[in-house]
C-alpha cells in the first residue's frame, strides 16, 4: 500500500468512436447457470471489499485508493481466497473499475452541489452482470446458420446457446452477461463503427415538420392533427401487481414459495416494461421515417413525477424513454430534434398568441381574443413547432387554420 502510483494517461485527442450495443438472450444449462450464479456472489463481494478498502483506507490513513492500486492486489487476494482464480481475471477487474466509477460520479455530484449518494455496498440480489472486455480472449461469438442459433464463448466456462437474432457484422468489443430478476440470461454485446457505415443508413431528405405535445390524455399529439392513444400498460396490469404483490407480502421470508412468489412480480413488471419499450420503439420510428424535423418539449420529468397526483401515470407514459430513443433514432437517420421551452405551450393561442391560464382539466382551448376553438394538446403541438421553426431560424411561417371541434 506504501506505494501510490498516479494515472498519467493522457487524453486521447479526437472524437470518441461511435458505439452500438445488441442484446441477445441466453440458454445456459443448469450447471452453467450455477457457474455463473457462483461468479455473481464472488464478484459482489469483491465489490464489497474493494468499497470497504477504499473507506477504511481513508477513515484510517486519510489515502485515497486508486483504481490501479486495487488491481495491483487481486492477484494476492486470488492466494487469500483461491475460489476467486475461477473468475476471469478481467471480470474481476471490471469489478474494480465499477467501484472506481461510484467514486467518480459521487465526487462529481459534490463539485456540482447535488445530492452526492455516497457508494453503498450491494446485496446479492443487487449485483446482477459480468463484464468480458477483450474479444477473442474472453469472449466469441461462434454464430450458426439455422434458426438464428449461435454460441457465446467464455473463458473458463464454454459455449453457451444463444438466439442471434441478427447478424453481427464487426468485431465486438465488450460483453455483458446480465441475469434478469426473472431469472432469465443476456448478453449485451458492445461494437463500434466508423461513421461512414452510418452514413449509408441515413434516411432520405424529408423537409415535412412536426410538433410533438406528450401528455396523458393522449400520449402524443402531432401539429398534423393526429393523436397517439396512451397505451397505460401499468394501469392495465395493476391488479395483477396487486394481487401478486399480496401473495408475496404474506408469504414467509426465507421459504421457497417466497422466492417463486416473487419472481411472479418480477415477471409482471418485466411484462410492463417490455411492452412500454416495444411502444416507444416502434412509435418513435414511425416518427422518424415521415418527418425531417422533430419539435418536442424540454421536460424535466423527475421533477414532474414528484407531483403526488400525477407520479404513476407520468411514470407510465414513460416520456423521458421516449425522448431518448426519438433522439437516438433521428441522429442515426439524420434527422433533426428540436428541443423548446415547455412553459405556457398549452395556454398560448396558436394563431394569435393570447396566452389565458387554463388548468389541466380544461382539453378544449377556446381564444377570447380571435374566436380559435381547438383541442389543448392540437394548439400545444402547433406551439412548439412555431418555437422550434425560430430556435432554427425558419422565418415567415403561416400557422395553418386550426381545425374547428
Amino acid at each position: 500500500m506504501s506505494n501510490r502510483r498516479t494515472s498519467k494517461r493522457k487524453p486521447t485527442i479526437g472524437t470518441k468512436p461511435s458505439t452500438r450495443t445488441y442484446q441477445f438472450r441466453l440458454y445456459p444449462t443448469r450447471k452453467q447457470q450455477r457457474v455463473l450464479e457462483h461468479w455473481l456472489r464472488l464478484c459482489c463481494e469483491t465489490y464489497n471489499a474493494a468499497l470497504d478498502e477504499r473507506k477504511s483506507a481513508y477513515r484510517m490513513a486519510g489515502v485515497s485508493l486508486s483504481f490501479e492500486d486495487q488491481c495491483a492486489e487481486l492477484p494476492a487476494c486470488k492466494a487469500v481466497r483461491p475460489d476467486l482464480a475461477e473468475v476471469p481475471a478481467q471480470v474481476l477487474q471490471n469489478v474494480v473499475k465499477r467501484v472506481d466509477l461510484a467514486f467518480q460520479a459521487f465526487f462529481g455530484r459534490v463539485a456540482q452541489d447535488k445530492t452526492p449518494g455516497f457508494p453503498r455496498f450491494k446485496s446479492s440480489g443487487r449485483y446482477h452482470s459480468l463484464t468480458f472486455k477483450q474479444y477473442g480472449n474472453s469472449f466469441k461469438i461462434h454464430p450458426q446458420d439455422q434458426h438464428k442459433r449461435g454460441r457465446l464463448e467464455l473463458a473458463r466456462l464454454g459455449h453457451i446457446k444463444m438466439v442471434l437474432h441478427r447478424a453481427v457484422t464487426r468485431t465486438p468489443k465488450t460483453a455483458i452477461v446480465k441475469r434478469t430478476p426473472t431469472g432469465k440470461w443476456f448478453v449485451s454485446i458492445t461494437v463500434e463503427f466508423s461513421e461512414q457505415p452510418a452514413q449509408k443508413k441515413r434516411a432520405l431528405a424529408c423537409a415535412e415538420a412536426v410538433g410533438i405535445d406528450v401528455g396523458l390524455h393522449s400520449f402524443a399529439y402531432l401539429s398534423t392533427g393526429e393523436a397517439i392513444a396512451n397505451p397505460r400498460f401499468f394501469r392495465q396490469e395493476e391488479a395483477k401487481l396487486a394481487r401478486a404483490s399480496r401473495k408475496l407480502s404474506r408469504a414467509a421470508k426465507g421459504t421457497n414459495a417466497r422466492a417463486k412468489r416473487r419472481k411472479v412480480v418480477a415477471r409482471i413488471h418485466e411484462r410492463i416494461a417490455n411492452r412500454r419499450k416495444n411502444f416507444i420503439e416502434q412509435e418513435a420510428s414511425k416518427l422518424v421515417a415521415r418527418f425531417g424535423l422533430l419539435a418536442v418539449e424540454a421536460l424535466v420529468v423527475r421533477n414532474m413525477v414528484k407531483n403526488p397526483r400525477l407520479s404513476k401515470s407520468i411514470a407510465d407514459a414513460s416520456w423521458s424513454q421516449f425522448f431518448t430513443r426519438l433522439q437516438a433514432k433521428a441522429e442515426e437517420a439524420g434527422r433533426q430534434v428540436v428541443k423548446v421551452d415547455p412553459a405556457y405551450t398549452s395556454q398560448t393561442c396558436s394563431a394569435c398568441e393570447y396566452r389565458q391560464p387554463m388548468p389541466l382539466s380544461v382539453r378544449v382551448y377556446e381564444c377570447p381574443h380571435c374566436g380559435l376553438v381547438i383541442h389543448r394538446d392540437y394548439n400545444g403541438s402547433l406551439n412548439i413547432l412555431a418555437e422550434a421553426f425560430q430556435a432554427c431560424g425558419r422565418a415567415g411561417r403561416v400557422i395553418p387554420e386550426a381545425l374547428g371541434l
